[in-house]
């Protein structure tokens, strides 16, 4: 297995930050780029990993394996987005009536707010996965402009991604944090995310979904009128969707290997404040990857709470940052630039309300 050089090495260092920019920049400059995300972020991925020197058979499996399997369990993103994808095919009209049904029964504001709540914090008992490819089908049986349909999206993205920590079953950044803490001074065990984060999570779950139900209730009534829901996708487009999620999500597992010489190198030595916004780069980059370098017994609670909180929201500012928002945007087709004008400013501000939360009050 290829190892990190122990002190930095120039060329590697400028080589990553030129990846690094090119991920950030491209998507927003040419339309290609944005419209065919998930072969840029492999070829960036690849191009990370080479630079960095990591490649390694296992790599290679477990690129290949992590959009299939969850952990040793042989069902992943893949075939969830699939069968799934196909189930809503083949029985269209009766699960778009009744979502039609619902919100008209509880009105706009009360149906987003309970919409967002209840999948935020369902995200952490069946997983970020099926959260988000239900999510993304509601929002895609609403008779309502594209515009209100992404936005509404974003916004429950950013729910979903605070409710998944709550167990070790929500997402794999969870898992991770309970793996890495399963010893001495912690014993983490199945309960310890909700014992710490959960006075964090679940408020801030509840406040976006306020968030959600005053801002787009009102537009969700005044656009509904001479707007049809365009929720129906053909059998192919089912299974490129699957498809470009398994690539998406493989591309992600290589890019977080080959960033994780700069990890190493520089974000371990980041004091705890600082390093909480230096991990908003989890919005281009795997965070459960940043979650198996960063977290680790020697660090103190406060520590551990503040990397895990960046990690989560920041996550939820543009499409790459979490495996939501990638199921939502592929099946909504929704584009950088678009995500972008909506994650980002709720995620800025969200780090600021959290940054005053955990390091002033």
């Amino acid at each position: 297995m290829p190892h990190i050089p122990p002190e930095p090495v120039l060329s590697i260092v400028l080589g990553l930050s030129g990846i690094a920019l090119i991920a950030l920049i491209l998507p927003f400059l040419v339309k290609k780029i944005e419209e065919n995300l998930e072969p840029f972020f492999l070829i960036m991925g690849i191009a990370a990993v080479t630079i960095s020197g990591l490649w390694s058979g296992g790599l290679i499996v477990e690129a290949l394996k992590a959009p299939v399997m969850i952990g040793k369990i042989p069902i992943g993103i893949f075939q969830v987005v699939l069968v799934i994808g196909f189930l809503i095919h083949y029985f269209n009209e009766p699960f778009c009536n009744a979502v039609l049904n619902l919100e008209h029964k509880l009105g706009h504001r009360l149906f987003l707010f309970l919409l967002i709540v209840f999948f935020g914090l369902l995200s952490s008992v069946i997983s970020v996965i099926l959260t988000a490819v239900l999510l993304a089908e509601i929002a895609a049986a609403l008779p309502v402009a594209k515009k209100v349909k992404i936005e509404l999206i974003v916004v429950s993205c950013f729910a979903v991604g605070l409710g998944a920590v709550l167990t070790p079953l929500g997402e794999p950044l969870s898992t991770l944090l309970v793996a890495k803490l399963d010893g001495p001074p912690y014993y983490a065990g199945f309960g310890f995310p909700f014992k710490h984060f959960g006075i964090y999570m679940i408020p801030g779950v509840v406040a976006i979904a306020l968030f959600g139900a005053f801002w787009l209730g009102p537009r969700l009534k005044a656009q509904r009128e001479g707007h049809v829901a365009h929720s129906k996708e053909t059998a192919l487009a089912v299974v490129l969707r699957a498809a470009k999620v398994y690539f998406f999500v493989a591309a992600l597992v290589l890019l977080g290997e080959g960033f994780k010489p700069l990890i190493v190198w520089y974000f371990q030595k980041i004091p705890g404040e600082a390093l909480y916004w230096f991990n908003t780069i989890s919005a281009v980059l795997d965070n459960a990857t940043l979650t198996a370098v960063e977290i680790g017994p020697a660090l103190a609670l406060p520590q551990i709470i503040g990397i895990i909180m960046g990690l989560s929201i920041a996550g939820g500012m543009l499409i790459p940052g979490n495996i939501p928002n990638i199921v939502a945007a592929g099946r909504l087709k929704i584009g950088m630039k678009d995500w972008a004008k909506i994650g980002l400013p709720i995620g800025f501000v969200l780090m600021a309300v959290y940054f005053v939360i955990l390091y002033v009050i």
